[in-house]
């Protein structure tokens, strides 16, 4: 059933560039738990011991927040096919923010996408697969446009005003950068 890795297979990487979904989780030394479901075209595979994943816009901002306090971070993996996996990808991340150099190279991973806020790189110690014998099988009818509308809509200005009155703080009252 369950293995442990030390890092990513090629049949891991083939799995998680195949899943439209994936789920992110980090916690503070002290607060609430974060678990969020992501998606769009924002999750890269740099080698078998390193993801990015684009960080877009949110009503939150708790990853950021968290790994201030706590590095560490988990990325999941949910087969919803016919062949069932679940895959946790555990370590260490680091926040990247457009102001910071590392962005130009690290941004160049993912199409120029409005609303991006950061770039969240985790190094991995350690994966985990099991079964996933109890996830349903799901079919995806399409990616939701809703939050480049949103972002359209906004504008560039709008975005930024957005981020300083809603992203700046966590639920917990922690600074975001």
């Amino acid at each position: 059933m369950g293995r442990l890795f030390e890092a990513l297979t090629e049949s891991h990487i083939t799995f998680i560039r195949q899943q439209p979904v994936f789920f992110v989780a980090t916690a503070p030394s002290e607060g609430h738990i974060n678990l969020s479901p992501k998606g769009l075209d924002s999750l890269r595979v740099l080698s078998p011991s390193r993801i990015l994943w684009l960080n877009l816009t949110g009503s939150g901002n708790e990853t950021a927040a968290h790994l201030l306090e706590d590095a560490r971070m988990t990325i999941m993996f949910c087969s919803f096919g016919a062949k069932p996996l679940i895959l946790r990808s555990y370590g260490t991340a680091s926040v990247i923010h457009p102001d910071e150099s590392e962005w130009e190279v690290l941004s160049s991973h993912f199409p120029e996408q409005d609303g991006s806020r950061q770039i969240i790189d985790l190094k991995i110690d350690l994966v985990h697969s099991s079964c996933g014998f109890g996830v349903p099988r799901m079919e995806l009818i399409e990616e939701r446009k809703l939050l480049d509308e949103w972002i359209d809509k906004k504008g560039e200005a709008g975005i930024r005003q957005y981020w300083a009155e809603k992203n700046q703080i966590s639920m917990d009252g922690k600074p975001t950068r």
